[in-house]
């Protein structure tokens, strides 16, 4: 009775300081507000990268990617809107709009269930393809050097099928590009405690936060039941049931649901989803949804992976500390290669948005600089992360390591964009996006070899 006392008590005093609407000028960056479902691009035409400083050479190259756009899942959102269709189209409760509705979800939830739940979609096998080729095309002499002196390309993965086969993918598509390079690919290797930390031994307390947290479970419940989340839950219901049976959904009627926001957000998962299954159908889920409302059900979605994977409070880091594990790595990676003991080339990664989120805010990535305090929570109005920017699908952490003599220097990729390393790591000149290694474990807090 107490803890429940007392999360109730939280609950009240995170409500009194949110907003009671999305700022009109809040978006997620995107065409359409997909949060972590959106689906890749590439951020920067490469033919504007600066040089690196003369006479320095790339000799190594490794990222962390999240898998490409896939399915759904499971089927839980569908059904749960199915059912409620059902039983609306059974009354004549439903719209003009709402008639198509139900077709179109069946549809959508049929080419989820035919290329499986989970897996890759058509557009996620090309997101993955296309990163390779152009991690390629970027780095010729690197790759030139790689074949000439047969070194490794190494692929590691989280273990499960998605990131499994973004890795293979990946691999196939550089063999394909060009075919000097298929000797070189190691067969992939599974290390679920570093690309799946959340889930392995090393998660457990962050597990028991996720889980347990009083503090987390109210700033969830007051973001997700306030009156901007109902209206805008009205707003997207009515698109596809007549007013009275919305009332009946809003007043509790329903046993499958338990308030009109949660079969709205069930909506909105589809409409987030449709995106990444677009080359197996001509999916229209945007027209159950308007662009204010589909805003504020990904910020909704956004503050949940904020709080629970991302910056989260400012008074802990319990989201995101697990994730040192994947930045050591990076690190060991480069060591190795200065100190002449690993014959690699490349080192490839292929994980979950699990894992990106909490990397992003440890290494205070653009978008992942602030966490929020217990006395103002996120919102679009005052915090920059955005899921669609942080950790889109496909999303790709990359680190270039370049060599003159005995000195070497680091360039940073996010998405394929040059990123600066985070306030208080100094380049090796104003405005430039190369690090010396040992700066790097510097500001990053490793120790300096």
């Amino acid at each position: 009775m107490q803890k429940r006392t007392a999360a109730l008590s939280l609950t009240l005093a995170v409500s009194a300081l949110l907003p009671t609407a999305l700022p009109a000028q809040a978006t997620t960056g995107s065409s359409g507000s997909y949060a972590t479902k959106t689906p890749y691009a590439p951020q920067q035409n490469p033919r504007s990268y600066q040089k690196a400083p003369k006479g320095f050479v790339p000799v190594f190259t490794e990222n962390v990617s999240r898998h490409g756009s896939r399915a759904a899942s499971d089927s839980e959102d569908g059904d749960l809107v199915l059912t409620l269709w059902e039983k609306a189209r059974g009354e004549g409760q439903l719209t003009r709009d709402g008639e198509r509705f139900g077709g179109e979800t069946q549809s959508l939830l049929a080419a989820m269930d035919a290329i499986g739940y989970g897996q890759l979609s058509g557009r996620g096998v090309r997101e993955i393809q296309d990163t390779a080729v152009r991690l390629e095309q970027r780095l010729p002499g690197l790759f030139r050097q790689m074949a000439g002196d047969s070194e490794r390309i190494n692929v590691v993965n989280s273990g499960k099928d998605r990131a499994v086969d973004s890795g293979n993918l990946f691999t196939e598509a550089l063999a394909e590009n060009d075919p000097a390079l298929a000797p070189l690919i190691t067969p992939a290797r599974t290390d679920a405690d570093l690309l799946y930390f959340h889930k392995s031994a090393g998660g457990a307390e962050y597990r028991d936060y996720v889980e347990n947290d009083e503090r987390l479970a109210a700033t969830l419940a007051t973001i997700t039941d306030q009156p901007a989340s109902h209206t805008a839950a009205r707003n997207v219901l009515k698109k596809i049931f007549k007013p009275a049976f919305v009332e009946r959904i809003a007043a509790g009627e329903f046993d499958s649901i338990a308030t009109e926001v949660e079969a709205a957000q069930a909506v909105y998962a589809l409409y987030s989803i449709a995106p990444a299954m677009a080359d197996e159908g001509d999916w229209n889920m945007e027209r159950y949804i308007a662009p204010r409302d589909a805003r504020w059900f990904a910020y909704l979605s956004d503050a949940e992976d904020f709080y629970e994977k991302g910056p989260g409070f400012d008074d802990s880091d319990i989201t995101y500390r697990m994730a040192n594990v994947l930045l050591d790595d990076f690190f060991t990676k480069i060591d190795a290669k200065r100190a002449g003991t690993s014959n690699a080339g490349a080192e490839l990664r292929f994980t979950h948005a699990e894992e990106i989120i909490p990397l992003a805010a440890l290494m205070g990535l653009p978008g992942s600089t602030e966490a929020a305090s217990p006395q103002e929570p996120y919102t679009y109005a005052n915090n920059a992360w955005r899921g669609a920017s942080v950790a889109s699908m496909a999303t790709n952490i990359q680190w270039d390591l370049f060599r003159k003599g005995n000195k070497y220097l680091v360039r940073m990729l996010y998405n394929e964009k040059q990123t600066a390393f985070k306030k208080g790591c100094e380049p090796v000149a104003k405005g430039s996006y190369f690090y010396e290694v040992d700066e790097l474990k510097r500001c990053l807090g490793r120790t300096v070899s």
